[in-house]
């Protein structure tokens, strides 16, 4: 069957820019399949663009066509994602709560089955993008999954952290948090993390296997996937009140470590210097 595109979007740098920085393409070949590929050279940062017209995408998809299944790809080869730009994201007066969570609440609640198609590597937010998503299906010889904020020296927000703590097991998600661990797609297929291996044509034979395409038709799989991921879903409607706890307690933190650094430098001054090893 051939490839038919519903529509076009253009992901722009900014409100008043002229061009486009990437797009996003929505095409169908299988009826109730819909795949929408997203090309931000030159490794799709999650920008507030990047995030917004992603958003516009999926409200299109949702109520201008028939429920079916949603499976997102890159256009950029050698990347689905490769997460956030700090700058960016700690610059931009209220992207987290109104652009990077907001899209990654509307993935989680979205009410027909969501696919991510890692055609490549997906570190750090590209990983949570794909997270997101009811079910991953990766790329079998390129690419590796990886959270890697621990050598980034960047912590984890709840929202960020709860959704890989509900959907996989302790044994892999201690690792992927405390090693910062690379996951090859041998080791994301056996560790739960992806459901299978392969390009676009096996998942369609994956919508196919499952009968996901009618899984949508009687209105609550979203409602379905905000009870079994309402730890998830809390984390990322109070995003903001979350980063103020967390503001508090890095503060608190550091008040404590002012703390020990002054008992440490008593009992120095009490042994007349370092301890003797």
């Amino acid at each position: 069957m051939a490839t038919k595109t519903l529509f076009e979007l253009p992901i722009l740098s900014s409100p008043t820019a002229t061009s486009a920085s990437g797009t996003v393409i929505v095409t169908t070949s299988t009826p109730g399949i819909y795949l929408l590929t997203f090309t931000s050279p030159p490794d799709n940062r999650l920008l507030t663009s990047f995030c917004q017209t992603l958003l516009l995408a999926l409200d299109i998809i949702e109520h201008e066509y028939p429920p079916g299944v949603l499976i997102t790809t890159s256009g950029v080869q050698k990347f689905y994602s490769n997460g956030l730009d700090l700058e960016h994201a700690t610059s931009t007066k209220g992207f987290f709560h109104n652009s990077l969570f907001a899209l990654f609440r509307r993935l989680l609640t979205y009410p027909m089955p969501t696919i991510a198609l890692v055609n490549g590597h997906a570190f750090a937010g590209g990983f949570m993008l794909a997270m997101y998503h009811d079910y991953r299906i990766f790329n079998p010889s390129r690419g590796f999954l990886c959270l890697n904020e621990l050598d980034l020296g960047v912590p984890l927000r709840p929202a960020m952290s709860s959704i890989f703590r509900q959907k996989l097991t302790p044994s892999v998600y201690k690792p992927m948090v405390l090693e910062a661990k690379r996951f090859s797609a041998k080791e994301a297929l056996e560790g739960g993390i992806v459901d299978a291996l392969g390009g676009l044509e096996d998942a369609v034979k994956f919508v196919g296997q499952r009968g996901l395409v009618e899984k949508g038709k009687t209105g609550v799989y979203g409602v379905l996937k905000k009870e079994m991921y309402r730890e998830t879903l809390g984390y990322l409607e109070e995003s903001v009140e979350e980063d103020n706890k967390m503001d508090r307690e890095a503060e608190k933190e550091d008040e404590r470590g002012e703390e020990a650094k002054g008992r440490v430098n008593e009992w120095k001054r009490n042994t007349n210097g370092a301890a003797k090893l």
